[in-house]
């Protein structure tokens, strides 16, 4: 009897510590530079889903990707003349290299979209 529990509880232990991995998760956030239109996407299974799901949701005729993002975040800052964007492992460090992306081209830059990949 005791050997049987063993065995059971063996199994049980080796049995919860095969969990499963969680899978990439990939956004996008698509940019027109003459309108400012946006699109963006979330929870893609690859880049290139994500992409084209950003950039069907951006209307406008010159949107392109501003930026793509795995297990992360994304932003889109514009300042006076001209924009910017980054990514990170969570928000605020996304809107940081956005806004420091965009200060290399212009002036009183701010984020105009942010997207994470996952929860966030």
């Amino acid at each position: 009897m005791k050997r049987e529990i063993l065995i059971s509880l063996s199994i049980c232990a080796m049995l919860a510590g095969t969990g499963t991995a969680f899978a990439d998760s990939f956004g996008a956030i698509a940019y027109s530079p003459r309108t400012a239109a946006l699109g963006w996407s979330y929870d893609h299974q690859t880049q290139r889903s994500a992409e084209r799901t950003a950039q069907s949701n951006c209307d406008a005729s010159d949107c392109r990707i501003a930026i793509w993002f795995k297990n992360g975040c994304g932003a889109v800052a514009r300042g006076s003349d001209g924009w910017g964007a980054g990514w990170g492992g969570g928000r605020r460090e996304a809107e940081f290299r956005a806004i420091r992306s965009c200060r290399q081209n212009t002036g009183g830059c701010h984020v105009i979209r942010w997207q994470c990949s996952g929860a966030e």
